[in-house]
């Protein structure tokens, strides 16, 4: 321990805490030791987050062995001469990297949204006297006023609490304001847990109180969160990683292609310069040089397919992620929940009433059969104390003007449902004092006029309210309570609680005199249960994950029991669920976790009471188990781990800023089902991606061969390093982008995920790119030849064909990409009107390469004839023949 800074503040008394902070709780510190301090322990500032520069962002544009192999070609152009050439490639680059830039432009402000919440103002009391400060002046030792309303500006040790409640749900996730008290509580409690203690960037939302600054800035518990999401590394998403390995595969095989034509070249006797220009056409040819531009394009247009469906993508490939996942992390609260408390039932005396809060506005029964609570007498007071008993205020009944604890809320709104409003029943019952919530007695009580006599409405925690009562409630009236009667009710509080359910004991006495001890005499009422209900399309997308093959594993600060109950009713888990709470986490190490635990860990469906830090630690060990983990969250507590995960998802509505600027998805929704729809689309791009790599690859594998095979057969040059350039952005593009806005087949989600390791083309996918890529060469270099010596063609003329032929051959070619157990005319691909417009467009810009004289002189296509065209339109059909052959007999598409 420093001074200034007492270690677990939470478990000292409010008198050590002030000796270890050399402080008075009347008077406060001086001014003189407030300048001290602040020298020593610096403002009460989060540290600025270094944000990505539009120069960062630009720069990962080009990031990639595709992008500079590209670029080394456009230079060696260019020292060689050839200016239109190396134009060309550059502007494949720039648009390349100007689609990507302009996609991720949004980059995370994390640090920006929470460094806001230091920007307040906060009442302190300092040489005796309260003050308003600016909150960044804060230092350890200063006494902080509290009243309703105030956001907390640094972490404090309560030492004054009268009825006071804090909203602690952006560190938490939980949505029920925390009960304050000056009481200390155990050294090894959760932060959930620390009654004694008030944090930075919560809120206080009832009663009044005073605390004593423990820490300032960076050392507050946000701070240490702030600090977790600059340390937590974002994974490279693993389309990236695949589209980088197949980079590394084409640098290596172009750099090979190269050296062996070249050294054959000049063995041969021919120019080195020349063989040079061979060089670069060459790995221009290798490389698929709309690969990047496609895959940004397919990438970008699966962003806005996803953002009509309320998933808003903050970068790019981050779209392809989903559709690998394998396990979801999610947040309870907001996420599988709807962050509000109900009333879903009282438990009276003899029965207990099952509520649903549909149909016209009135309270059903479990069985919707109308329920009239004057019809059941301990209902109706149970409902009228609920509702009298309170400081809540549901306004005009909005979301905007509703004030109030949530469970006074919930039991509010329950009341008017029931046809009793706040309003009549003040009406009725006008309000005369308030005995403000007590919290070593864990009950609240207020007085009412009730006629000549006075109703006196008390409710509390169950067990206070069951211990206070003399009397319960019966068909019949009151009667006494026994032992035996108390403790049958405290069975059913337990039985309620263990199903995930919050309870309030509700209690009642009529007196002569407004002036009477308040939880003397009660008459024990009932129980009221409330709970933050599962989304109603919570259960079945956890049963499409579950049919994805993808797990759903719940996060909560709620203890083992509430938490086990509330992923029952999501669905979650096959059959007994497992249950770890935070505690057993505790220091665990990712590195460093034994076999035994790894395996517990992996098993577990629900994780209770969980740190923020613990978040973090969970989504490593995951991922380290070789998982792509997409982890779900709304609070500040959630953003290191939403970083650090292989897709994080933060929801829209309920969601902080900070959480949404350190996700890759923000669900505008907030619905849990539009993930799995998010989902779906990322699976159908993979394969989208997938089947246009194939195609692009089989028409680079030709170019490749093409030129190869005719310097090592010692004939003229069939294509130039331009005309390669032209056919690869204009018969590749452009069919490969139709193919990747392909829409997928129903049975995309009924399969389970990929292997992460799995890579973009396998075995098969490969075999599938040889034999295209070596039909449409002879199908080149055979119309080449014939048109050299057949047709007797001057060599630039043949040159024209075997352009005209590659280029309509590549074109067909994607016909050759359909699925192998799909039929010859009606299949993915001819149902796809994207590639018929691809196709359009292409012929024309190929009658224009050729016909335009300004474009073929630049090209260096002179007119081949008549019959020249001829032999290049039937010879680049061969391909597209022989293609659906190989695919009926071998059964391996271009999927």
């Amino acid at each position: 321990m420093t001074k200034g800074r007492p270690e677990n503040p939470h478990a000292l008394s409010v008198a050590d805490v002030a000796a270890l902070l050399e402080t008075d709780p009347q008077t406060g510190l001086s001014q003189s030791e407030v300048r001290e301090r602040l020298a020593t322990c610096g403002p009460n500032q989060l540290r600025r987050q270094q944000t990505r520069s539009v120069f960062a962002i630009l720069a990962h544009q080009f990031n990639s062995v595709i992008v500079w192999l590209l670029a080394a070609a456009a230079l060696m152009s260019f020292l060689l001469g050839d200016v239109a050439e190396a134009g060309a490639i550059i502007v494949v680059l720039v648009l390349n990297g100007a689609i990507g830039f302009f996609t991720e432009l949004r980059a995370a402000r994390s640090m920006e949204a929470l460094m806001r919440i230091a920007q307040i103002r906060t009442r302190v009391r300092r040489d005796g006297q309260a003050r308003m400060v600016d909150a960044h002046q804060l230092v350890p030792g200063d006494v902080v006023v509290l009243e309703a309303g105030d956001v907390v500006t640094a972490d404090l040790r309560i030492s004054r609490a009268f009825n006071l409640q804090a909203d602690e749900s952006v560190l938490s996730g939980e949505s029920v304001p925390e009960i304050k008290s000056e009481a200390a509580t155990d050294r090894e409690a959760v932060l959930g847990d620390r009654t004694s203690m008030a944090f930075k960037g919560t809120a206080i939302t009832q009663g009044t109180g005073e605390g004593l600054v423990v820490a300032t800035g960076m050392a507050t518990e946000i701070g240490k969160i702030s600090d977790l999401v600059e340390r937590a590394q974002s994974e490279a998403a693993p389309l990236e990683r695949r589209l980088d390995r197949l980079g590394h595969r084409l640098v290596w095989l172009t750099f090979v292609l190269a050296a062996l034509t070249i050294g054959a070249g000049i063995l041969r006797g021919h120019d080195v310069v020349a063989m040079i220009q061979t060089g670069v056409a060459l790995a221009v040819a290798a490389v698929p040089e709309g690969l990047p531009v496609v895959a940004t394009l397919s990438l970008a247009r699966g962003m806005w397919r996803m953002a009509r469906r309320n998933a808003v993508i903050t970068r790019l490939s981050s779209v392809e992620t989903l559709g690998a996942t394998t396990v979801i992390l999610t947040d309870k609260t907001g996420t599988l929940t709807e962050n509000r408390m109900t009333v879903v039932g009282y438990l009276l005396e003899g029965h207990d009433i099952g509520l649903s809060a549909h149909g016209g506005g009135h309270i059903l029964t479990g069985d919707d059969a109308r329920l009239d609570p004057d019809e059941d007498k301990a209902l109706g007071w149970a409902i009228r104390i609920g509702a009298l008993c309170t400081n809540a205020d549901l306004g005009d009944g909005g979301e905007d003007g509703r004030a109030g604890d949530p469970m006074e809320l919930a039991l509010l709104q329950a009341a008017d449902q029931a046809g009793l409003s706040q309003s009549e029943l003040l009406e009725n019952f006008p309000e005369v004092c308030e005995h403000a919530f007590d919290p070593a007695l864990r009950m609240m009580a207020t007085v009412h006029e009730d006629g000549d006599r006075f109703l006196v409405a008390v409710k509390g925690g169950p067990e206070a309210v069951i211990d206070s009562a003399a009397y319960g409630l019966g068909p019949d009236g009151p009667r006494p309570l026994d032992d035996a009667t108390r403790k049958a009710w405290k069975d059913r509080s337990s039985k309620a609680a263990q199903a995930g359910n919050r309870l309030l004991g509700l209690a009642m006495r009529h007196s002569e005199t407004g002036e009477v001890d308040p939880y003397a005499g009660l008459t024990l009422v009932g129980l009221v249960c409330l709970n933050d209900p599962v989304r109603e399309d919570v259960p079945p997308a956890i049963r499409a994950s579950r049919a994805a093959g993808v797990r759903v594993i719940m996060l909560t600060g709620d203890h083992a029991d509430t938490g086990a109950a509330i992923a029952r009713q999501a669905g979650l888990g096959d059959g007994a669920l497992q249950v770890i709470e935070g505690h057993e986490l505790a220091g665990i190490d990712p590195d460093g976790i034994s076999e035994e635990m790894r395996r517990r860990v992996l098993s577990v469906d629900v994780f209770a009471r969980v740190a923020p830090e613990t978040k973090l630690v969970l989504v490593s060990i995951f991922q380290k188990a070789g998982h792509v983990v997409a982890m779900t969250g709304d609070g500040v507590n959630d953003a290191p781990a939403l970083k650090k995960a292989d897709i994080g998802i933060a929801m829209g509505k309920r969601g902080t800023q900070v959480a949404q600027e350190a996700a890759h998805m923000v669900l505008r929704d907030d619905r849990f089902a539009t993930i799995i729809s998010a989902m779906r689309q990322g699976r159908v791009i993979f394969d989208n991606i997938r089947r246009f790599v194939v195609y692009l690859m089989s028409c680079n594998v030709s170019e490749v061969l093409v030129v190869g095979l005719a310097v090592g057969a010692g004939l003229p040059m069939p294509l130039l390093p331009l005309q390669i350039l032209f056919l690869n952005l204009v018969t590749d593009v452009f069919p490969a982008f139709a193919l990747g806005l392909g829409r997928g087949d129903g049975e995309v989600m009924r399969k389970p995920p990929r292997d992460p390791k799995e890579q973009i083309l396998d075995r098969p996918r490969w075999r599938l790119i040889a034999v295209l890529g070596g039909l449409i060469t002879i199908a080149t270099l055979g119309a080449f030849l014939l048109a050299l010596t057949w047709l007797a063609l001057a060599p630039a003329a043949a040159v024209t064909v075997a352009f005209l032929t590659l280029a309509l051959a590549q074109l067909w070619n994607v016909f050759n990409m359909r699925d192998p157990d799909a039929g010859l005319i009606g299949n993915d691909v001819t149902r796809n009107a994207y590639v018929w417009g691809a196709i359009v467009l292409c012929l024309g810009l190929i009658g224009l390469a050729v016909g335009l004289p300004s474009l073929a002189n630049l090209l260096g296509l002179p007119w081949p004839g008549l019959d020249g065209l001829v032999l290049a339109a039937a010879a680049s059909l061969v391909p597209l023949l022989l293609g659906q052959v190989w695919l009926a007999l071998t059964g391996h598409g271009g999927r």
